[in-house]
């Protein structure tokens, strides 16, 4: 490879004196090693006079195509430098939901500005399916939201989210200022198959297991908005993390909960076995951000969402 870096030096300046001192080596080096390679391939390469030297045809071909050779050779390296520190690549990221200026939103966003040689890949699905997608390899990272103790993942608390109850603006408790889990016994509960629909109705039944009248839960296979527009319209009540909030609608009231003992905790996983770069770098921007939004982070107030006039 020297003798090469070397022959083309020569081939470019048609001197041995000015390639040797652009490649910091000496003439005798330059020289020597050239003549090694002309041997080798048994071809004349340059042709030797007093004022420098001259490339046969031969040697002009053979220059055409190891100046060729050599760039893409530079560009491998400089391709597999960027991988390996997470500069250029796929991340495949697995997500409950993506609501705009939410801390998760914000992630991505900030996350695909400082790496914009890396192809981000997002696939909204339940906590369950995000894990077998990532056992099966089809996800390099998730965010789920609750606990993430799985013995054969590693885990990250990333950020957390009180939870809200969403009622329509005609409930007679959507002018408190919260609102307790006895006040909601007998209400009937909208609940998304998908998402973190599951963990919702679990939730429900744990918060208000053993209360008269009991709690009515109603799982439909629709979006986010569509849930929130059935709540609008009396089909019912549902539990939603407060970045939901921040979503365009009309004739809602969000009410944070005055008994729920601490805020839902939203964590990353991803498999021991991924040692990809790109997971390091968003866990790394993550902790940043985090700190940051907590720095910066006040009470949540609940949000009434009124019709337009």
């Amino acid at each position: 490879m020297v003798s090469l870096i070397q022959t083309l030096a020569v081939a470019e300046y048609l001197n041995f004196r000015r390639a040797a001192v652009a490649l910091g080596v000496s003439v005798s080096s330059v020289s020597t090693r050239v003549k090694t390679l002309e041997e080798d391939l048994g071809i004349l390469l340059f042709e030797r006079h007093a004022r420098g030297v001259r490339l046969t045809e031969a040697g002009r071909r053979f220059v055409k195509h190891v100046s060729a050779g050599v760039d893409q050779l530079d560009h491998a390296v400089k391709t597999a430098a960027m991988a390996a520190a997470g500069e250029c690549g796929r991340l495949r990221i697995g997500i409950h939901a993506l609501i705009p200026r939410s801390f998760l939103a914000e992630l991505i966003g900030q996350y695909r500005e400082a790496c914009p040689g890396i192809e981000v890949e997002i696939t909204e699905s339940t906590a369950r399916d995000a894990l077998m997608q990532l056992r099966s390899d089809r996800l390099d990272l998730a965010f789920i939201a609750g606990p993430a103790e799985l013995p054969d993942f590693h885990s990250r608390r990333i950020w957390t989210e009180p939870l809200v109850v969403v009622l329509p603006e005609r409930h007679p408790l959507a002018g408190h200022s919260a609102v307790t889990w006895p006040d909601l016994a007998g209400e009937t509960f909208l609940v998304r198959h998908g998402s973190t629909g599951p963990q919702v109705h679990d939730h429900i039944i744990l918060r208000l297991a053993g209360r008269l009248p009991p709690p009515s839960i109603q799982r439909f296979d629709v979006g986010r908005g569509t849930l929130l527009f059935m709540v609008e319209q009396g089909f019912g009540i549902t539990i939603v993390g407060a970045a939901s909030a921040l979503l365009p609608t009309t004739g809602i009231v969000f009410l944070p909960f005055a008994d729920e003992p601490e805020p839902v905790p939203f964590s990353a996983i991803w498999s021991p076995f991924n040692q990809s770069p790109t997971i390091r770098n968003m866990l790394v921007l993550a902790s940043k951000l985090g700190c940051i939004c907590d720095s910066n982070s006040g009470d949540i107030q609940h949000r009434r969402r009124e019709r337009p006039q």
